[in-house]
C-alpha cells in the first residue's frame, strides 16, 4: 500500500466519521473496525496520530450534535429534539470521553453560555406570545444539567421553571 492510498483511505473515513448521524462514536468504532480489521478492509495499523484524528472527528460531531439543540434556530426544524436530547447527549458525550481517554474542558463554557443564551430566547419569546414553550424537560432535570454545566441556575431567565415540563 502506498502512503498516498493510506493517506486518501484515512482522509475517507475521516469524512464518514466526522459526517455520521446521532452517534458519531459508532462511527468512529465502525471505521477503526473496517481499518484494522476487516478482512476486506486494508487491515492498517493505526499511529497514535491517525486514531487521534479518527477521534477528533467523532468528537467534533459530537459537539455540533450538543449544540443543535442549544440553537433557537432550530426549534422549529426537524432536526430539532429539544433540551432533553441535549441532556442525553451531553452525557454520552462525556462517556465517550471518558472511554477514549480525552478532556472536553473547553467545551463546557461554550455548552454553559448556549444553554444561557437558549433560555433566555425562550423566555422572552414565550412572554412575547410569540411561541409556546418548547422546553421538554423538568425544572429538577434542567438544574442538573446546569449543575454538569458549571452554571449557576441565577444566570437563567426569572420565571424559567415555567418553561419546562411539570415534575
Amino acid at each position: 500500500m502506498t502512503g498516498q492510498t493510506r493517506a486518501q483511505i484515512l482522509e475517507d473515513e475521516l469524512l464518514i466519521v466526522r459526517h455520521s448521524g446521532e452517534i458519531p462514536e459508532i462511527a468512529l468504532h465502525a471505521t477503526l473496525h473496517y481499518l484494522q480489521e476487516d478482512t476486506e478492509g486494508p487491515q492498517l495499523t493505526l499511529t497514535d496520530g491517525e486514531l487521534r484524528s479518527l477521534q477528533d472527528a467523532a468528537l467534533k460531531r459530537c459537539r455540533e450534535i450538543v449544540l443543535r439543540d442549544l440553537d433557537p434556530e432550530n426549534r422549529d426544524r426537524t432536526i430539532y429534539r429539544g433540551i432533553k436530547r441535549t441532556i442525553y447527549n451531553w452525557q454520552r458525550m462525556q462517556d465517550f470521553c471518558h472511554r477514549i481517554k480525552r478532556r472536553q474542558d473547553t467545551f463546557k463554557p461554550v455548552v454553559r453560555e448556549a444553554l444561557v443564551a437558549f433560555l433566555q430566547q425562550e423566555a422572552d419569546d414565550v412572554a412575547t406570545g410569540g411561541r409556546c414553550s418548547c422546553i421538554n424537560c423538568t425544572a429538577e432535570e434542567l438544574v442538573e444539567f446546569a449543575r454538569r454545566l458549571d452554571c449557576d441556575t441565577d444566570r437563567f431567565p426569572p420565571g424559567w421553571q415555567k418553561l419546562c415540563l411539570a415534575g
